[in-house]
């Protein structure tokens, strides 16, 4: 359809062309006629007087000059080689410009392809570089928590480091502190054996029975031969702390009288050594003795 209608357009200029020549020529034609000299009109005229009293003279009709008579210009037939050539180059126009509108397409399209390509690239790149860096700052991240774990292992062994080292230091001055307390008790011990194979633990007891006996205040129930086993508390200085009676044969009212006795005989005698001292005693209270 479109080289029928290439074909009827080249046809029709032709067709206009072959018109515009055959124009020129009648047009040059027709100028050539009408370029001739005109007739020359013929006028009479007759002289008169003042006189005579002036009449119009009369007036010959004027001939009108011929008219140039048309000349049918000569139809001239297209030529069909003339007109195959002007399609064969409309043709060949209509193919340049073609292939030309291919070739700026196909060069559209690689540029369109390889912006889309580089785009993608582009795309593909910032896709990676965000990647490695989220990889980056996961081993950085990974790297700082091992790091923190490796500081608190450390610091954890160290500590129980310190703490069995304190443990072991603590441990040594015990077993040295009860060396010592144990030879400071063996020490005392045999001091208190001396003492007490010497007569100074009988005179210590003794001292303390009298010194109760002298703060006892007998009731009126108390019987001869009474005789009271007395559990008595003590501090290093002598003061009495707590009294219980174990064992007794008098009544209660004997009873409270003796303990009274002990509380009112505070502070109790010291010993000679030191080393005899006792802060729980056994008491033999008889007041006849």
């Amino acid at each position: 359809m479109n080289g029928a209608r290439q074909n009827l357009t080249s046809f029709t200029l032709a067709l206009l062309l072959h018109a515009m020549i055959v124009g020129s020529f009648v047009l040059s034609v027709d100028l050539s006629g009408m370029t001739r000299a005109p007739a020359p009109l013929s006028i009479k005229a007759t002289l008169v007087t003042d006189s005579a009293v002036a009449l119009p003279p009369p007036v010959e009709p004027v001939e009108a000059p011929p008219q140039p008579v048309p000349v049918e210009p000569d139809v001239v037939e297209p030529d069909p080689s003339e007109q195959a050539r002007i399609a064969a180059e409309a043709e060949k126009r209509r193919q340049d410009a073609l292939i030309e509108q291919q070739r700026l397409e196909e060069i559209r399209r690689r540029e369109a392809e390889e912006k889309r390509q580089a785009e993608e690239q582009a795309r593909l790149e910032r896709e990676a570089a965000e990647r490695r860096r989220r990889e980056e700052e996961v081993r950085r991240q990974r790297e700082a928590e091992a790091e923190k774990e490796r500081q608190r292992v450390e610091a954890e062994r160290k500590r129980q480091e310190d703490i069995e080292r304190q443990r072991a230091e603590n441990e040594r001055l015990r077993r040295e502190a009860e060396a010592t307390a144990r030879q400071a008790e063996i020490a005392a011990e045999d001091r208190r054996l001396a003492a007490m194979r010497s007569g100074a633990t009988e005179a210590y007891m003794f001292a303390i029975q009298q010194k109760v006996v002298r703060s006892w205040v007998p009731p009126a129930s108390a019987r001869p031969g009474l005789e009271c086993d007395v559990r008595v508390r003590q501090l290093q200085s002598g003061e009495v702390v707590s009294v219980n009676i174990v064992r007794c044969n008098g009544d209660a009212a004997v009873q409270r009288s003796i303990e009274a006795a002990v509380f009112k005989a505070s502070p109790l005698p010291q010993p000679s050594d030191p080393a005899i001292f006792e802060r729980n005693l056994m008491l033999v209270f008889k007041p006849e003795q």
